[in-house]
């Protein structure tokens, strides 16, 4: 979990310290260096927020400024700032107070530390220098880096302390940070229709097998069609048995979809397979377009990967 240097643009869980989180839509990460700031910014950019890493301090009203107007990208900023950046330690408690005059902008201040323990060994593990320990050890860069930051981190609205959070659990936090979720960037899932013949697709999330329904490919009049025409659905549709796994598979991914909303993953690709991906994949992945695509946050799609015609 450390720091990076350069400022780097992008486009698209925290403990409450203070009184008011402001709207949520101007939000600024600080805090020690190996505490998790990289992927605080990460699931905020996947929640639809413009996000800048390590923007030099005096630029931060500029980008406010920005963000205020109406019909820009910048509706939703979350910039990180640090001690990478020579300023940072005696102009941001400055620029804040700017900030938090601002009309309308009611910006955020979010402050991750770590137990001293906990950022040693993130250290070693990913044997990354220290922003503070030119010339020292990594022990002693943190305890400098912490004493210098006590002021800043006195300014914060929030306090997260990521000592025992996995980086899933932290981007859970920031999603419940991210209040709006009518804002937020939906999952997109994407059902695709495959031919085990012809292999599973690489990046399926989920893989289900339909070549033991009955298979319309040995009914000589189906055999051309494929598993959106009408006749091929109501031949599938007389056995039970598809009905059942129909009905089965709804239940499972009316169950498993929303938990991957409320983690937030961005993607997910399920797979449906039958023998050569024409009838009955086709016609299952259709019938769990309308049942997916009824879930809360999800944008859903289809796809056919080995008809002909596609």
């Amino acid at each position: 979990m450390g720091g990076r240097s350069g400022a780097r643009l992008r486009t698209p869980r925290t403990s409450r310290r203070s009184g008011s989180h402001g709207s949520g839509r101007f939000v600024v990460i600080t805090g020690l260096s190996g505490s998790g700031k990289s992927q605080a910014i990460r699931a905020l950019e996947d929640l639809g927020y413009f996000c800048v890493d390590n923007l030099p301090t005096m630029l931060i009203p500029t980008l406010a400024q920005l963000s205020l107007r109406q019909g820009t990208e910048f509706q939703k900023v979350a910039i990180v700032v640090d001690v990478r950046e020579g300023a940072f330690l005696s102009q941001f408690p400055t620029v804040w107070r700017r900030l938090k005059r601002m009309p309308r902008l009611e910006p955020s201040l979010i402050f991750l530390e770590a137990t001293h323990a906990a950022l040693v060994r993130r250290f070693s593990e990913t044997r990354r220098p220290h922003p503070l320990a030119a010339g020292r050890s990594v022990s002693e860069g943190i305890t400098d880096e912490r004493r210098r930051l006590d002021v800043i981190r006195s300014l914060a609205d929030d306090i997260v302390d990521t000592s025992e959070l996995t980086v899933h659990e932290l981007r859970s936090r920031f999603q419940a940070f991210a209040r709006d979720t009518a804002q937020r960037t939906p999952l997109v899932a994407t059902i695709v229709s495959f031919g085990f013949k012809n292999g599973v697709p690489l990046d399926a999330d989920l893989v289900f097998d339909a070549r033991f329904l009955p298979n319309p490919h040995f009914v000589p009049r189906l055999k051309p069609l494929s598993g959106r025409d009408r006749a091929v659905v109501r031949f599938m549709e007389r056995h039970p048995v598809t009905e059942e796994f129909v009905a089965k598979l709804s239940d499972l991914l009316r169950f498993l979809v929303p938990h991957y909303v409320s983690e937030g993953k961005s993607y997910l690709t399920i797979g449906v397979g039958c023998t050569g991906g024409r009838h009955r994949s086709v016609m299952l992945a259709e019938r769990l377009r309308a049942v997916v695509g009824q879930l809360k946050g999800v944008k859903v799609r289809v796809q056919h990967r080995d008809l002909e015609e596609d």
